[in-house]
């Protein structure tokens, strides 16, 4: 009896306390000042706590207590759940207080937005999310959002990643815990920088830190999983979508894939198989067959995605995308496989994290939800080509910065091998502009300019093609910005996709280019490609300097004066080299009347100490000013 009223004791104290803490946590009066500096809310408290029971059972419970500081902190409150069929909403609320601690409005389950979780590119799916759609009276102001999810899906742990930018963190707090039957899987990242504390023991995992001012985001700095702490979880056995998996590495997570996600989905009827037979009757290479049967694939096919049960990560079949004629990179990729495996071409389902920040699977973490993007692989005796089966108009090969240099997922029937994507050169990333202008006595000019690119550069600019004859005019307008009151007469764009190759010609006329005073002309040489932005100074800075992708610019155009002027003073020519690239620029007299100017920029990628971004800096500092160079002319 003793005991029950102990008991009973300790758990009301218990909670008297966690409400005391809650109350002191609410106020903006008892908020840290010091979390403030580059905040624009401050989470004075967050507490994540993962509960697997078993492989498909798990619990997700969360408290958040979040100040608000002004309107760009509203979306750090966080007061969003996804659902599905297998994903339950138990309990959803968020509570607001005003900057003195009193709660002013309570917003329930019922009260939240319900929206589909995918774009309006979806064809169908289940997911949906809830959020909180809440406008509030004044700053600060404090919400405490509280949820509960459960799900049979244990596929996906939730990751612990406390550090937004813009965010100040009192407080946060994330445990898990698992049945001793399971081996939990970490990949943790920038913990001690961070000051973080791990507690592990038998069944449980947690992470807490404390007092963390806010961050703010630096130009050229790497992925913020790579400078900020974050730690990736996984279940050596898992459940997805009610299918049991056991994997330790990448080789059985590939096995489990293609076994029962893939497995006899690969397949089309016989008149599209006679279709291809026919299509690359008598060509010899593999290389060329592979090239006609992807043309083939874009043009029958479009883009939608399919986010439906299983479809999160199972392609529908090719036989089905050959009918309708659409869907998401798992089906396409899934179907262009089916076209190549008529055609005698070994091809394999490619998984792949997409985004324009390089992003590789981990060597020595296999788990099944690093990826968000499906791609194909030839390996083409060992010559990989990389497909991106999605769209109508990337090129047969090419690779963009959405999934180019980084570790992917390649799913065999063996199982599943990492491979690397191709990383572009510094030298295949190449823009050349060639061309000419002319400036006539009032300074007026007319350019006539031929800018062609490869690598990405290529994949900057193709899209252009697409774009409304308005559009395309701004972009141009938009691009020669360093001539005043451009008007452009003439767009000719030309995309060789066999050599990746893309042409824009643009001939374009601006009054005053050159600036008069008195008997003399001033003007930029430079007038049609040149630098102008100068990367964010940083007086302590935070994080390394990468520079991610290399390029190289050749520029060489002739220029020719107005005969009415002489030239009084030209730049001397520049070459200059560091180890982040090099820069150099002539101007050679053809005639009294014609010039040649000639300028190369090689930026060479690269991972560097934060030490270094000051002469980086100072680097394009340069570039800009002798880009900026001036000629001065004289009446004769």
């Amino acid at each position: 009896m003793h005991l029950k009223i102990l008991a009973i004791a300790v758990l009301l104290c218990s909670l008297y306390t966690a409400k005391a803490q809650d109350k002191e946590l609410i106020s903006y009066l008892t908020l840290p000042q010091e979390l403030t500096k580059n905040a624009n809310a401050v989470v004075r408290l967050d507490e994540t706590l993962v509960k697997v029971e078993a492989i498909d059972d798990m619990t997700i419970s969360e408290k958040r207590i979040v100040t608000v500081l002004n309107e760009n902190g509203l979306g750090k409150i966080g007061a969003q759940v996804y659902y599905d069929n297998n994903r339950r909403v138990k309990n959803l609320e968020v509570r607001i207080y005003d900057k003195f601690g009193k709660q002013i409005k309570k917003i329930r389950q019922k009260d939240f937005e319900d929206v589909s979780a995918v774009d309006g590119a979806t064809m169908y799916t289940d997911s949906r999310y809830k959020y909180l759609d809440y406008t509030p009276v004044s700053y600060p102001f404090t919400a405490v959002f509280t949820s509960e999810i459960h799900t049979k899906k244990t596929s996906n742990l939730p990751w612990y990643s406390p550090v937004p930018y813009y965010t100040g963190i009192q407080k946060s707090r994330y445990k898990i815990t698992y049945p001793l039957s399971l081996t939990l899987y970490k990949k943790e990242h920038n913990l001690e920088e961070y000051g973080v504390i791990k507690d592990q023991k038998e069944g449980s995992l947690m992470y807490i830190i404390e007092n963390v001012p806010g961050i703010k985001p630096e130009a050229y700095s790497p992925a913020e999983a790579r400078i900020k702490p974050r730690v990736r979880l996984a279940l050596s056995k898992f459940s997805y979508e009610g299918i049991p998996a056991e994997v330790e590495n990448w080789e059985e997570v590939g096995a489990w894939i293609h076994q029962n996600l893939l497995n006899g989905r690969a397949t089309v009827d016989a008149a599209t198989k006679a279709e291809i037979e026919s299509m690359v009757a008598g060509v010899e290479s593999d290389r060329e067959k592979a090239r006609i049967i992807y043309e083939f694939m874009q043009g029958k096919t479009r883009y939608i995605s399919v986010q439906v049960g299983i479809g999160g990560y199972q392609p529908i079949k090719a036989e089905e995308v050959d009918k309708v004629g659409y869907g998401d990179c798992k089906g396409l990729s899934n179907y262009m496989m089916a076209l190549l495996k008529i055609a005698g071409i070994e091809s394999y389902y490619t998984v792949v994290y997409g985004g324009t920040k390089i992003s590789s699977f981990y060597e020595d973490f296999a788990s099944l939800g690093q990826g968000n993007h499906v791609i194909l692989n030839i390996p083409n005796n060992g010559d990989d080509i990389w497909l991106e089966c999605t769209s109508q108009k990337v090129p047969f090969g090419h690779i963009g910065d959405f999934t180019d240099d980084r570790n992917v997922l390649v799913v065999t029937p063996q199982g599943g091998i990492l491979k690397h994507t191709k990383k572009y050169t510094t030298e295949e990333n190449l823009q050349e502009t060639t061309g000419s202008y002319t400036l006539d006595s009032n300074g007026n000019i007319k350019a006539d300019v031929t800018i062609k690119t490869e690598g990405i550069q290529y994949d900057n600019r193709y899209y252009i093609e697409d774009w409304s004859d308005v559009r395309k005019d701004k972009r141009y307008k938009q691009y020669f910005q360093t001539v005043s009151n451009v008007n452009v007469d003439n767009i000719e764009l030309t995309n060789d996709k066999k050599n990746i190759v893309f042409t824009e010609k643009v001939t374009f006329n601006a009054d005053a280019y050159g600036v008069s005073t008195g008997d003399r002309m001033l003007f930029a040489v430079n007038a049609l490609n040149r630098t102008t932005s100068i990367p964010d100074r940083y007086r302590n800075r935070k994080f390394p300097l990468e520079i991610q992708r290399g390029y190289y610019d050749i520029d060489d155009y002739e220029i020719k004066l107005p005969s009415e002027y002489k030239i009084e003073a030209i730049p001397d020519d520049i070459s200059y080299e560091t180890k982040f690239g090099s820069y150099t620029f002539s101007i050679t007299k053809k005639d009294d009347q014609t010039l040649q100017y000639k300028r190369t920029i090689k930026i060479k990628d690269g991972l560097y100490p934060k030490e270094e971004y000051k002469n980086y800096r100072k680097f394009i500092k340069k570039i800009v000013r002798y880009d900026g160079s001036k000629i001065v002319l004289v009446k004769k």
